[in-house]
C-alpha cells in the first residue's frame, strides 16, 4: 500500500508502448494556472509599471557601466604601477651589477634600516653563505622581506626578469603590539629580480660568484590601488544614486503625458467625445502619439456625429415618408368609403364620380411619392445612374425653358451665356451675357440630368408668380481645384465663392479641369435664410400647405442633389439679387478624365 506521503506518480510510455509510472519530484515549481513557472515569472514582470522598468533599467546600466569603468581604471593603474616598479628594480639592478666588486669584501649581514626601500640579498656560491645587504624596516621595528631561496636557486624564474613573491614578516625586535596599518604594509608581497654575481679571478677571467636578489615591496602600490578602489566605489555609488534620482524624475516627467492620455481615454470611454489629448513637444514619441490620437479622436467624433446626423435624418425621413404616404392613403380610404355609401343612393352619381376623381388624384400623388422614394433609394445605393451618355446640356435647358414658357406664357424668360466677371478684382462673380444658350457637350446620364433640370424648372412654375421673370444661363469655366475638393464642398454661398476663386486662378495657371456651370434664377418669394441650408433635405418644403396644393413631395431637390453628387458635381441654392431663389450647378465635362 502506498504511503500518503509518497509523491504522486505520473505515467509515461516506454519504447515498447507500455506505460511506466515515474514519481514527480517533490518541491518542483508549478504555476498557479497550470503554466510553467517561467511563464508565471514573466507575467509578473509584465505587471510592473513602465516607469519602474525604465528606472530600474537605467540604474542597472549605470551600475554595470560604473563597475566596468572602475575595474578598467583599477587594472590600468595597477599595470602602470607594476611596470614602474619593474623599471625601478631593473635600474637598481643595473647599478648593482656595475658595482659588484663592492660585494666581494662583504662578510656580514647589513642591519635593518627604516630609510631603505629596497631589499638586497646575495648568495655566495664559493662559501655557500647568504648575505642580506639591505633590508628595510617598518614602524615599531617590524621587518619585512621577500620569501627567497637560500641556496641561490631561482624557483623557475628567469634572470633579470621581475617576479612577485610573498613577504616574510619578522617581529623579533618588536616591542608591544604593532598597529594594523604597519602589519598590512609588512605583509604585502614583494617584486623581486635576480642577477648573476660575477667576479674577476686571479688569472684575469670572469667567473660566477653567486646570485644577487633585489626586491621592492608592493605595499605602497597596493595601498594606492585600494584607495583608488574605494574612491571609485564612492564615486560610482554617487553616480548611480544621482542617475537613479534624475532618471526617475525624467521618466516621470516624460511619461506624465501618458497619464493625461489615460485620463482622457477614460473620459472618452465615459461618452465625452469632445475630449482631446494635451499637446506634447513635436518630434518626441509622446508628441507624435498625442497628435495621432487627436487625429483619430477627431475622426471618431466626426464619424459619430455623422452617424447621429444620419440616424436622425433617417428617423425624420421615415417619419416624413410615413406621414406623406398616410395622407393620400387616408384620402383614398375616405373617398372609397364615401363612394360605397353614395353608390346606391338615388341621384348621387355625380358625387360618386367626384369621389373617384379624388381617389385617382391621391393614388397618382402616392405613386409619384413612391417613385421618388425608390429613385432616392437607388441613388443612395449607387444604382439607377449611368454616366455614359454624350449629351448637350444647353439643349436640355432649352427644352425646359420651352416647357416653362408653355406653362407660363406671360413669364419673361431670359437666357444667356454664363461667365466669370473680373471687372471688379476685389469682387469676382459669375455674370450672364444675354443671348442664346451655348451648346455644352458633356458625359453624363441624360435621363437623370433631364430630371434635375425639370425639378428645378418645375419648382419655379409651381412656387413663383406666373409673371415673375426667370434667367437661365450656361457656360464653361476652368477650375484650378481638385475634383475631390469640388465634390466635398458644402452647399452654400461660401462654397460658391471658392469655386469662383478657383476659376480666377485657372485664368492665370491654366491648370485644372473644365466644368459646365448652369444657373437658374427666379424672382419669386424665395426661401427663408434658414431654409437655404435645408432646401436639399428630404421632405423639406418652405410652405408645406402650398406644396401639397401644388402636388409637391419635398423630394425633388434631394433627388437633384443626389444626381449631381453622382456626377461628381456641386449644387447650391442662394438668394437672388432683389429677392428670389438661384440654383447653381457645377459639373465636370468628363468626370472620369477630371478625376484622373
Amino acid at each position: 500500500m502506498k504511503s500518503p506521503a509518497d509523491p504522486k506518480p505520473t505515467k509515461r510510455a516506454d519504447a515498447g508502448g507500455a506505460p511506466k509510472t515515474t514519481p514527480r519530484k517533490e518541491g518542483a515549481p508549478r504555476a498557479k494556472d497550470g503554466g510553467t513557472p517561467y511563464a508565471a515569472r514573466f507575467s509578473s514582470i509584465q505587471k510592473i509599471p513602465l516607469s519602474v522598468k525604465l528606472v530600474i533599467s537605467i540604474i542597472v546600466l549605470l551600475s554595470v557601466g560604473t563597475v566596468s569603468i572602475s575595474l578598467s581604471i583599477r587594472q590600468l593603474v595597477n599595470s602602470y604601477m607594476l611596470q614602474r616598479t619593474d623599471s625601478q628594480l631593473l635600474q637598481q639592478a643595473e647599478l648593482v651589477f656595475k658595482n659588484t666588486t663592492l660585494l666581494n669584501d662583504t662578510k656580514s649581514t647589513a642591519d635593518s634600516n627604516s630609510f631603505v626601500s629596497y631589499y638586497v640579498q646575495a648568495y655566495d656560491s664559493q662559501t655557500g653563505h647568504t648575505y642580506q645587504l639591505l633590508q628595510p624596516m617598518y614602524r615599531d621595528g617590524v621587518v619585512s622581506r621577500p620569501m627567497l631561496p637560500h641556496d641561490g636557486g631561482l624557483d623557475g624564474h628567469e634572470i633579470a626578469v621581475p617576479y612577485t613573491t610573498p613577504a616574510v614578516v619578522d617581529l623579533e625586535n618588536v616591542k608591544g603590539q604593532p598597529d594594523h596599518e604597519t602589519m598590512v604594509m609588512a605583509q604585502a608581497p614583494w617584486r623581486v629580480v635576480a642577477l648573476r654575481w660575477v667576479s674577476d679571478s686571479a688569472n684575469g677571467t670572469i667567473e660566477p660568484r653567486g646570485v644577487i636578489y633585489i626586491g621592492l615591496s608592493l605595499g605602497n602600490q597596493i595601498d594606492m590601488i585600494d584607495n583608488l578602489t574605494r574612491f571609485c566605489v564612492i564615486v560610482g555609488a554617487a553616480v548611480v544614486l544621482l542617475g537613479g534620482v534624475l532618471s526617475a524624475i525624467t521618466v516621470q516627467r516624460t511619461l506624465s503625458p501618458l497619464k493625461r492620455i489615460e485620463k482622457t481615454a477614460a473620459k472618452i470611454a465615459a461618452g465625452d467625445l469632445s475630449q482631446r489629448v494635451p499637446d506634447a513637444p513635436e518630434g518626441t514619441e509622446v508628441g507624435t502619439l498625442a497628435k495621432s490620437l487627436n487625429t483619430m479622436l477627431a475622426q471618431i467624433e466626426r464619424s459619430f456625429r455623422q452617424q447621429q446626423t444620419t440616424t436622425e435624418k433617417m428617423k425624420r425621413f421615415v417619419s416624413d415618408a410615413s406621414h406623406e404616404l398616410r395622407t393620400p392613403l387616408a384620402a383614398i380610404h375616405g373617398y372609397a368609403e364615401l363612394y360605397r355609401m353614395q353608390r346606391n343612393a338615388p341621384g348621387q352619381i355625380e358625387r360618386a364620380d367626384d369621389s373617384i376623381a379624388h381617389i385617382e388624384a391621391s393614388s397618382a400623388r402616392m405613386t409619384l411619392l413612391v417613385e421618388d422614394l425608390l429613385s432616392l433609394a437607388r441613388l443612395d445605393e449607387g444604382h439607377g445612374i449611368s454616366i455614359t451618355d454624350h449629351i448637350d446640356l444647353g439643349s436640355v435647358i432649352r427644352d425646359s425653358a420651352d416647357d416653362l414658357h408653355a406653362l407660363d406664357p406671360e413669364r419673361d424668360i431670359t437666357t444667356g451665356v454664363l461667365g466669370l466677371d473680373v471687372s471688379e478684382p476685389d469682387h469676382l462673380r459669375l455674370s450672364m451675357t444675354p443671348g442664346e444658350l451655348p451648346s455644352v457637350m458633356m458625359v453624363a446620364d441624360g435621363t437623370r440630368l433631364h430630371q434635375v433640370v425639370t425639378n428645378i424648372v418645375g419648382n419655379i412654375h409651381r412656387y413663383t408668380p406666373a409673371d415673375s421673370p426667370v434667367e437661365l444661363s450656361l457656360g464653361v469655366l476652368g477650375l484650378d481645384m481638385p475634383l475631390d475638393e469640388l465634390t466635398s464642398l458644402a452647399s452654400g454661398e461660401e462654397s460658391l465663392q471658392a469655386i469662383v476663386g478657383a476659376a480666377a486662378r485657372f485664368t492665370v495657371t491654366q491648370h485644372g479641369m473644365m466644368v459646365a456651370v448652369a444657373r437658374f434664377t427666379d424672382h419669386g418669394p424665395g426661401v427663408p435664410t434658414d431654409g437655404l441650408a435645408r432646401i436639399f433635405e428630404r421632405f423639406y418644403t418652405a410652405d408645406p400647405s402650398r406644396a401639397r396644393q401644388k402636388g409637391g413631395t419635398g423630394l425633388g431637390m434631394a433627388i437633384a442633389q443626389s444626381v449631381i453628387n453622382a456626377h461628381r458635381g456641386f449644387i447650391c441654392a442662394t438668394e437672388s439679387p432683389g429677392g428670389g431663389l438661384t440654383f447653381t450647378i457645377v459639373m465636370p465635362l468628363a468626370p472620369d478624365e477630371a478625376e484622373a
